[in-house]
C-alpha cells in the first residue's frame, strides 16, 4: 500500500494557538509540506503533512497539544480541466467515499497533489493505481 501519514492537531479556536503550533514545529526543525485547517466556534483541526511525523507529534504532545496520525492518500492531479473530476468519478464508480481532501502544489513535479482521506485507504490506492492515477509515497513527497 502507498498511503502516507498525516498529522492532525486539535487546537482551541483562539488568538495565537495556531502560531504556537507553528513555533513548536519550527523549533523542532519540522518542515510542513501541506496543511488544512478546519474550525468550529470552539476548536479547530489542523491537518498537515510534515517531513517527520513522529518527531512532530512528540514535540506537540510534549507542549500539551493533542496530536495523532492518520493514513491518507497523496495522488497527482492531472494538470488539465477535469483532472480532479476524473479522480472523483473513479471514486464514485467504485463506491469510495471521500471524507475530506485538500491540495497543494508539488514543486518538484510542478503538479497539483491531492490529499484524500477515505475509510478504505488500501482499496482506494488499489483502484487509483489500476486506473492509471499516480499515487505518491511519503518518499515521493520529499
Amino acid at each position: 500500500m502507498s498511503s502516507i501519514k498525516q498529522l492532525s492537531i486539535f487546537i482551541e479556536n483562539k488568538t495565537g494557538r495556531l502560531a504556537q503550533v507553528t513555533d513548536i514545529l519550527a523549533m523542532a526543525q519540522i518542515n510542513m509540506q501541506a496543511l488544512s485547517l478546519a474550525d468550529t466556534a470552539d476548536f479547530g483541526v489542523l491537518r498537515m503533512i510534515v517531513d517527520d511525523n513522529d518527531k512532530a507529534r512528540k514535540a506537540l504532545q510534549d507542549a500539551g497539544f493533542t496530536a495523532n496520525t492518520t493514513s491518507v492518500i497523496a495522488v497527482e492531479v492531472p494538470h488539465r480541466p477535469g483532472g480532479l473530476n476524473d479522480i472523483l468519478q473513479m471514486f464514485q464508480a467504485n463506491e469510495l467515499n471521500v471524507e475530506y481532501m485538500y491540495a497543494f502544489v508539488h514543486s518538484r513535479k510542478n503538479t497539483a497533489m491531492m490529499i484524500i482521506r477515505c475509510k478504505d485507504v488500501e482499496r482506494a490506492v488499489e483502484k487509483l493505481t489500476a486506473n492509471g492515477f499516480v499515487v505518491v509515497s511519503e518518499q515521493g513527497l520529499q
